[in-house]
């Protein structure tokens, strides 16, 4: 994703505008879209600040071509998109990105984006108000690349002050798709590919998320396509049931990225790991090669 549009860069680094023209553009687009913010955060549980101070920095205060032309405050691309699309040049010339009819749209995809993909799983389990461990977590976990991202975000949090939209009151609402009882009860489930799913948090391991489901240790390894040696780390995907044999139809591939396995994009789109091997022609001794097209269904 595009960290700052090329106007954003220009209106820094004008000469003659003042700090208290930047202030005002960014004063001006908080006073806008803080709303629908605080509306994503009641539905999706992403802190509000980080909604904004993600939406002010991708979008250079909604000023970029992006969000002028397409209603895009985020930066998402197409991947697999069906929708209105633009042509942009990012990462590389004239990308596809996602084109949206009225900016609250991009808002919400903005949360779908986020609450469906495992690899931002961990982060629901931050306290509603922690918009740094969101920060962090974020860049972490891969959203942008810039090394600095996530100390922009919290830079821009603070200095206007944003975390005064975060209701702290939403640590202690029931999640959607969390039994209020049961023995669910205190760790969140997600679904990923339809198949029910949690994210370990520290210190788990499969034997106690064994105890806490009441599902047997032997079995989430075999659903998960762990050996017995295989540990856990915060964050790790564990589903609760059998994965299936292809990917959802949102998904039908899969680029292989730096530091990704075969493992990893299995559990990410909750699919068997044998399979994803057959759907691909690839032999059990073959990895991952960066840039490769995974077929995912």
């Amino acid at each position: 994703m595009k960290l700052f549009s090329t106007l954003l860069i220009l209106l820094l680094l004008a000469p003659g505008l003042t700090g208290q023209t930047r202030d005002q553009l960014y004063n001006d687009y908080i006073s806008e879209y803080h709303r629908i913010a605080t509306a994503q955060q009641r539905s999706h549980r992403i802190p509000a600040s980080i909604i904004l101070a993600q939406g002010l920095l991708e979008s250079g205060a909604g000023r970029s071509r992006l969000a002028r032309e397409a209603n895009n405050h985020f930066g998402i691309k197409c991947h697999e998109w069906t929708g209105n699309r633009i042509y942009h040049d990012d990462d590389e010339r004239n990308e596809c990105f996602r084109k949206y009819n009225h900016p609250r749209e991009s808002f919400e995809d903005h949360s779908i984006f986020l609450t469906s993909r495992p690899r931002y799983q961990s982060l629901f389990l931050l306290p509603a108000d922690d918009y740094k461990g969101w920060a962090h977590g974020l860049k972490s976990a891969g959203y942008a690349t810039d090394p600095g991202y996530a100390y922009k975000l919290i830079d821009i949090i603070e200095r206007f002050e944003l975390y005064r939209y975060d209701r702290h009151d939403l640590s202690q609402q029931h999640l959607p798709g969390i039994p209020e009882s049961g023995l669910y009860a205190e760790r969140p489930v997600y679904k990923s590919n339809g198949i029910k799913m949690v994210v370990a948090q520290p210190a788990d391991t499969y034997a106690s998320i064994a105890a806490a489901t009441g599902i047997r240790e032997d079995r989430l390894r075999f659903y998960n396509d762990a050996p017995e040696h295989a540990t856990l780390h915060p964050g790790s995907v564990v589903y609760l049931s059998k994965k299936k044999k292809k990917g959802s139809r949102a998904y039908p591939v899969h680029v292989v990225q730096e530091g990704e396995t075969l493992y990893g994009i299995a559990q990410n789109y909750g699919i068997q790991l044998i399979r994803l091997y057959e759907l691909n022609n690839m032999s059990l001794q073959q990895g991952a090669s960066v840039g490769q097209v995974l077929k995912l269904r």
